[in-house]
């Protein structure tokens, strides 16, 4: 791996961190700078897992300094987003990633525009309290976009946020925060487990994940300070890009 190909990677990296940690989707552009630089699709995805590890535990970080995480609520998910992860994993092994393209150009390209069209989706907090209903609803959301994570990733965040100010009433600001956390749990047992199977390129993952740790900050920092009305256009964006992106690599 040359030294060029090393600072391409860097600097995907890091403005991935950045565009994840405001909405999700970074691995939209650090997956395919892997691709790009002739890593085999498995070790991709198990060096961006390291390196996604450390840009969302920044970012993660910085949401729960700020106060916006609700761990009364992420302690009956996260378990699901765990388990959901590591069934990704174990099937991505097995299987291509391939199929899945097609599916979610069309899931993120209609989460784009019904957020588009919903004026007020997300700009204020409506969240009113846990109840079993809703963490049924949760479970249902954690569990399959952890397998996804686990299994192919990029665009989680996008589903995540877009799930929990649908079912919970957060603004994007408080969804951003939770799905940090979320995101943080499957990447870290996705990571785990293609570390136990030989899927990273150290070499090339430690660089990329110092850089996606600076990343994560400067964008959890971003969304923070300013807030859902901030987001909510960010995201709208983001998602009409990974869709433009997802078409053209079909292409």
């Amino acid at each position: 791996m040359s030294l060029l190909s090393i600072v391409f990677i860097c600097l995907a990296g890091f403005f991935g961190a950045v565009v994840d940690a405001i909405v999700g989707g970074g691995g939209l552009i650090t997956m395919p700078a892997l691709l790009a630089v002739g890593f085999p699709i498995h070790l991709a995805l198990g060096t961006n897992k390291f390196a996604a590890v450390m840009g969302t535990f920044s970012s993660s970080y910085h949401y729960y300094k700020s106060g916006n995480v609700n761990f009364k609520l992420l302690k009956y998910l996260l378990p699901f987003s765990a388990i959901g992860s590591a069934l990704g994993v174990l099937s991505v092994l097995a299987l291509s990633p391939d199929f899945l393209r097609v599916l979610i150009i069309f899931l993120v390209l209609i989460i784009g525009t019904y957020t588009f069209i919903k004026k007020d989706l997300g700009m204020v907090d409506r969240f009113d309290g846990i109840t079993k209903k809703k963490i049924r609803k949760g479970t249902f959301l954690a569990f399959p976009l952890g397998f996804y994570d686990g299994f192919f990733g990029p665009g989680t965040g996008a589903f995540i946020i877009f799930g929990l100010v649908s079912i919970f009433g957060f603004d994007f600001k408080k969804a951003s925060a939770n799905a940090k956390l979320m995101n943080l749990t499957s990447n870290l047992m996705a990571f785990l487990l293609f570390l136990t199977h030989g899927k990273i390129m150290f070499e090339v993952a430690i660089p990329m994940a110092i850089c996606m740790a600076i990343g994560g900050k400067v964008g959890s920092q971003l969304a923070i300070k300013k807030g859902a009305t901030f987001i909510k256009p960010v995201f709208i964006v983001v998602s009409f890009a990974l869709v433009i992106k997802m078409i053209f690599d079909l292409i």
